[in-house]
């Protein structure tokens, strides 16, 4: 992988909610999307900004 992408991670894993990175990540990499039942809205918000390369909504998404 790419240097943006482990980054990108390291960052997300330290200040956003967890479901968040995990959609992240699989958006990123092209991964299906998971079961409509265990889908977020974190998870949702992450993937569809891995599937654009960018961090847009992870400002929503960010642990106290």
């Amino acid at each position: 992988m790419d240097k943006y992408y482990y980054d990108t991670v390291t960052q997300l894993e330290q200040t956003t909610n967890p479901e968040y990175t995990q959609g992240w990540v699989g958006g990123y990499l092209g991964n299906p999307e998971r079961e409509e039942q265990r889908e977020t809205n974190a998870y949702r918000a992450g993937f569809e900004d891995g599937k654009a390369g960018n961090t847009d909504q992870a400002k929503n998404w960010k642990v106290n």
